[in-house]
């Protein structure tokens, strides 16, 4: 598991979410079995390593992250970790769903996935950061 109090680049989280986005489109819109099971992998690295280990992490500190002119700002990666979770719990769902046939089970659990991942692309707000930081606040 991750470290306890990694920070990692705000902005990494966002780029990462914004491939999700493109990924989970496509598969809304092909169907493809393939393509969910890569974003399940994903997910699940993201998941139980840390957002900084994921593969759409490593691609945006090799390529993305010394072109951004922005300062570097830096955030815990305990919330983007635990949304990787529940972007996984969704992403498995539409696998099963996928595989299985059952086509609103596929569609409802892809649409979650992607609307969380529209929210945090294009508008910085994690959901799933969110529902992180609530469930540590009402614990409490």
């Amino acid at each position: 598991m991750s470290q306890t109090n990694l920070l990692i680049d705000a902005r990494g989280p966002r780029f990462g979410a914004l491939i999700t986005t493109i990924v989970l489109a496509t598969v809304l819109i092909t169907e493809s079995i393939w393509l969910l099971a890569f974003q399940v992998i994903v997910f699940f690295i993201g998941a139980v390593l840390g957002p900084a280990k994921s593969p759409y992490a490593i691609v945006y500190k090799r390529f993305v992250q010394s072109r951004l002119k922005s300062p570097l700002v830096t955030e815990d990666a305990k919330p983007p970790q635990f949304a990787q979770s529940v972007g996984l719990f969704f992403a498995i769902f539409a696998l099963v769903g996928i595989y299985f046939e059952i086509n609103l089970l596929f569609l409802i659990a892809v649409a979650f996935a992607l609307f969380a991942a529209i929210l945090n692309a294009f508008f910085n707000f994690c959901l799933g950061c969110q529902i992180y930081l609530f469930l540590i606040k009402t614990s409490k």
